[in-house]
């Protein structure tokens, strides 16, 4: 049997700086926008793996939460941006409660950022751009597994992909309807960097929508 680690006894004191510079307010950018661009090319100079990967958070329509994995495929002033099956279980989640949260999470340069903001699909000319670009295997994966339904065996799903390749042999794979890209519209994004002695940096852009949409940043207690 494997020997269970005491987990209270894990931990790691962050030195407030890692490899990229203490995160004090003179370095603050004027826009969470330009605060995730310097923080974005920090990971990707740094080589973090997938530094677009997300934990995206949903609920139901009863509030149930629930989280995965997705990779973030664009972003802008005006979101983040994802693709995934419209029939998928956060597909189904974002129809009835078309509110999301993601995590970036950094852990190489102590550092991750947070994301809330209410969803929105993007149209059919946008996720075309999201689809194109995927490689062939990612395409018919895409179309062969109707995602989160259940399956008898991986063999099926090999099977059903090796019959759709024969099918489109020679042929772009057509995107499905039910696939395409949603974008997360933020309300709010913090931005977290471990500090020695738990003391870390939380810094939040807020949106507020009743003095029409007007972004403040605050400090936050850590």
């Amino acid at each position: 049997m494997a020997v269970v680690p005491d987990l209270s006894s894990m931990r790691k004191d962050y030195d407030g700086s890692g490899d990229v510079g203490a995160f004090g307010d003179d370095v603050l950018a004027a826009s969470w926008l330009e605060q995730f661009d310097r923080w974005f090319a920090d990971a990707v100079a740094a080589e973090v793996p997938e530094p677009n990967a997300v934990v995206l958070a949903t609920a139901d329509a009863d509030g149930a939460p629930d989280a995965r994995v997705v990779l973030v495929k664009g972003y802008d002033a005006d979101g983040f941006v994802f693709a995934t099956s419209y029939a998928s279980t956060k597909g189904a989640q974002l129809a009835v409660n078309p509110r999301a949260a993601l995590v970036f999470p950094w852990h190489a340069l102590q550092r991750s950022v947070r994301v809330t903001g209410t969803v929105e699909r993007v149209g059919p000319t946008a996720s075309d751009a999201l689809w194109d670009p995927r490689p062939r295997g990612a395409q018919l994966a895409a179309v062969a597994s109707v995602q989160s339904t259940v399956v008898e065996s991986r063999a099926e799903l090999v099977e059903r992909m090796r019959r759709l390749d024969e099918q489109t042999a020679g042929q772009p794979v057509p995107r499905p309807d039910v696939w395409g890209g949603y974008r997360v519209l933020p309300q709010r994004v913090e931005f977290w960097q471990g500090g020695h002695d738990r003391l870390h940096d939380r810094i939040v852009f807020a949106r507020d929508d009743e003095e029409g949409g007007v972004w403040g940043v605050q400090r936050l207690a850590p």
